[in-house]
């Protein structure tokens, strides 16, 4: 017999984007005779730079990254899940964030998505050749002047790291309008980086946060990634050739691994969907602490809730990665989230690494950065 109604749904091509939301359907599916959610799903690269509202006029739920609520709230796109929401469910949600994952998605007065995935910048080394992890940036530095380091460097994520150091700096980015960063800490924070990139393998520059952590668990003396987004599946037994162990950034500031930027993902609902309550009753479901510390994280997933970060056989099954770097996420900074910061970030990720390997002085970088993001905003 066929189901009665179809919700279709738009998620990132990984294992971790995509296996549990399988999974959550099909369980859904068993609670609601009738109901059926086929997810679709796109690579990692689109899905941190689809707007929102393409997917909204397709889809009825779509997992987002924070970043682009600002455009949905200025679009209208997304449905503003608190005002079909037990406003209970969404406060045990609000309690059981890790850091500001929930905040997030928040925005003008609304909740537009609900954390089903909390990841931020971490440090990931390999645990048979390197046992202890990078307390300080020198200790990276040193890794490097050994070329035992990798550095995800493909846009965003370079930009991510101008982000995360500045913050740890004491001196985050702006999330208004104005300059981005001070100069004095911009460039300090471009010295850094390039410091590291000349030390780093050039194929770095083509690296997203996977192709990093496929060939940091492949390498033969490859031993660190500083700075790269949390994948817990990577800790598993088995899951590539070498386990992979995450920890806390290491600091190049004084107030310890403090200022990574957010990253994670979200569940929102279409604003044009036929079946709002429903929509909304599967979101709160799937954030919530039972599924996430059951079927989601025993289906490749890496939850955003902080009773399954807490679980301890969820914390075993990935060799405490969640435990190990909670410091980090709970200490996380907040990028930008207004209209237009998105392609702030397209085009601040490409200064930064025409900065960090030597095609523009870094005082030029500085002013373009500034410039772009203050037109990022609108009049």
């Amino acid at each position: 017999m066929p189901a009665e109604i179809t919700l279709r749904g738009m998620t990132w091509s990984d294992p971790r984007g995509y296996d549990p939301v399988v999974a959550a359907a099909v369980e859904f599916a068993r609670r609601h005779p009738g109901v059926r959610i086929d997810w679709d799903k796109r690579s990692l690269q689109g899905f941190e730079s689809t707007a929102v509202d393409e997917l909204a006029a397709t889809y009825d739920l779509m997992v987002i990254d924070h970043p682009h609520v600002g455009a949905v709230v200025a679009d209208g796109c997304l449905l503003p899940i608190d005002l079909h929401a037990d406003p209970d469910a969404l406060l045990q949600l609000e309690g059981e964030t890790v850091g500001k994952s929930f905040a997030s998605y928040h925005l003008g007065g609304h909740q537009w998505g609900l954390p089903i995935d909390a990841a931020t910048q971490v440090q990931a080394v390999r645990p048979d050749l390197q046992p202890a992890p990078a307390q300080r940036w020198d200790q990276v530095m040193k890794a490097a002047r050994d070329r035992a380091v990798l550095w995800p460097l493909r846009p965003p994520h370079v930009l991510m790291g101008f982000f995360t150091l500045s913050a740890n700096l004491g001196d985050p980015c702006a999330v208004t309008k104005g300059p981005l960063v001070s100069r004095q800490t911009g460039l300090a924070v471009l010295s850094a980086l390039q410091a590291l990139a000349d030390l780093v393998d050039p194929t770095c520059r083509s690296m997203d946060p996977i192709a990093a952590l496929n060939a940091l668990a492949e390498s033969p003396r490859h031993r660190i990634i500083p700075l790269t987004y949390l994948y817990a599946p990577y800790a598993r037994e088995a899951y590539r050739t070498h386990r992979i162990a995450f920890h806390d950034i290491p600091a190049i500031g004084a107030g310890g691994p403090i200022g990574s930027a957010l990253g994670g993902t979200g569940i929102a609902v279409s604003a044009r969907t036929a079946h709002p309550a429903l929509c909304t009753e599967f979101a709160i479901w799937l954030a919530s602490s039972d599924v996430q510390r059951g079927l989601y994280s025993a289906n490749s997933g890496q939850p955003g809730n902080a009773r399954a970060w807490g679980d301890a056989a969820v914390n075993a099954a990935v060799g405490n990665a969640y435990a190990n770097t909670r410091l980090t996420h709970e200490a996380a900074w907040l990028r930008p989230r207004h209209k237009g910061y998105m392609a702030f970030q397209e085009e601040g990720s490409h200064i930064v690494l025409e900065a960090i390997t030597g095609r523009i002085p870094h005082a030029t970088a500085l002013d373009a950065l500034d410039q772009r993001f203050i037109e990022s905003f609108p009049e």
